[in-house]
């Protein structure tokens, strides 16, 4: 069951699909379909998860 790395959302593994994965720090990270929408912009410009 994948957990959104962000706001720690639990979502079903049909729901995954729709998430974003990210590495950060050689650490690899989930964000849920409503914070990577929210965020669309701080993941696209690569910026860590600490400046959203």
């Amino acid at each position: 069951m994948p957990t959104c790395d962000f706001c720690g959302r639990h979502g079903s593994d049909a729901d995954a699909l729709t998430w974003t994965t990210s590495v950060e720090r050689g650490r690899r990270q989930r964000y849920c379909e409503r914070c990577s929408r929210e965020h669309l912009r701080a993941i696209e410009g690569k910026l860590d998860s600490e400046w959203w």
